[in-house]
């Protein structure tokens, strides 16, 4: 769910809805958005435009005006599609969207302008890479993972299709707005093998986006880290590459296929992520210093600082509370527990 102020809050369902609630009367919607085809997985606002944007498992990023809402919905455009979409998120300041993807592809549109209409082959592409190479994204052959809840994938070249990628034009230098970066996170183990990035979050201060990537063949999983480096190719000939992997740690793989969210905590010092029958407290030093103290030459292990293990299936998701020295889990058969870790 995301709020829209301090009252008015959108949820999402796996009946391809997005439903507008006011804290006041909770018994009643207030109304339901229509317009996804498939489970609609990611809600964000853009506290620039006022605009309220999903994201689903039918590869669509719908935009939504919320001040024109009426009780049969409100205005709504497609903004974006891609194959195989996994999860959107928008930074904090709303100046950049990533797109996750099972084909293990990252997507980023730059200097994000949600107003102006975006179709096919119309992207300023930047050139695509991966975080630690200089191959292209053309010459890439991840296949798309199956991933347990989202719709069946098949193998596929990348994210976007030839006609989308022959039409797509480079810029040298600056970038324009709603540039399109297209990038295959470096994962530990996984250079030669293709991997899912089933679950994304970004640092609150909008530091370094959090992957939990599965390998192709679901007998790995990781959770990573990238700094984000801001700025254009050093060379205009140089691939762009706006992440480096800064900290990783190796998971459980437990309960294989099933998507597992993990999240930072409201300072972004630490990440709670699931682990197994439990959930894992892990920090980029022992001391739980911020990411800008602990930046790395070469990736670093993340530091696990607590266990906490309290369910009897797989934990599926977990979440710090805003105000509160409390975190929350869920696991797969429904069950949530609450925990206030001493340390």
């Amino acid at each position: 769910f995301r709020f829209l102020d301090n009252r008015l809050f959108a949820t999402c369902s796996d009946d391809t809805t997005i439903a507008l609630w006011d804290l006041r009367k909770l018994n009643t919607k207030v109304c339901t958005l229509h317009g996804h085809t498939s489970w609609v997985k990611n809600i964000e606002y853009d506290t620039n435009t006022r605009l309220l944007v999903t994201s689903g498992f039918d590869g669509n990023v719908i935009i939504w005006d919320t001040n024109r809402c009426t009780e049969d919905g409100c205005p709504h455009k497609k903004f974006f599609h891609t194959r195989f979409l996994m999860r959107m998120r928008l930074t904090p300041d709303c100046s950049k969207m990533l797109i996750s993807t099972s084909s293990g592809y990252l997507l980023i549109l730059h200097d994000l302008d949600l107003n102006k209409s975006l179709e096919v082959g119309s992207y300023p592409i930047l050139r695509a890479r991966r975080t630690t190479s200089s191959s292209d994204i053309m010459s890439s052959g991840s296949s798309g993972p199956r991933a347990v809840g989202s719709p069946c994938h098949q193998n596929d070249s990348g994210p976007l299709s030839e006609k989308y990628m022959s039409r797509s034009s480079q810029r040298e230098g600056g970038s324009p707005r709603n540039s399109l970066e297209v990038l295959t996170p470096e994962v530990p183990g996984e250079r030669d093998r293709g991997n899912c990035i089933t679950s994304l979050q970004l640092h609150p201060k909008g530091w370094a986006t959090l992957l939990r990537c599965s390998s192709n063949t679901d007998d790995q999983e990781w959770t990573c880290v990238y700094e984000f480096q801001e700025g254009a190719p050093v060379r205009p000939v140089s691939p762009r590459c706006s992440l480096r992997l800064t900290h990783c740690i190796e998971e459980a793989n437990v309960g294989r296929g099933y998507i597992k969210e993990l999240c930072f905590s409201p300072d972004g010092r630490m990440i709670s992520s699931p682990h197994g029958f439990g959930i894992r407290l892990l920090g980029f030093d022992a001391h739980c210093s911020e990411l800008v103290d602990c930046l790395p030459k070469e990736a670093s292990p993340l530091k696990e600082i607590r266990s906490l293990y309290s369910h009897n299936d797989v934990v599926l998701t977990t979440k710090f509370s805003p105000t509160h020295c409390q975190i929350a889990s869920g696991c797969l058969s429904g069950r949530v527990s609450l925990y206030q870790p001493k340390f």
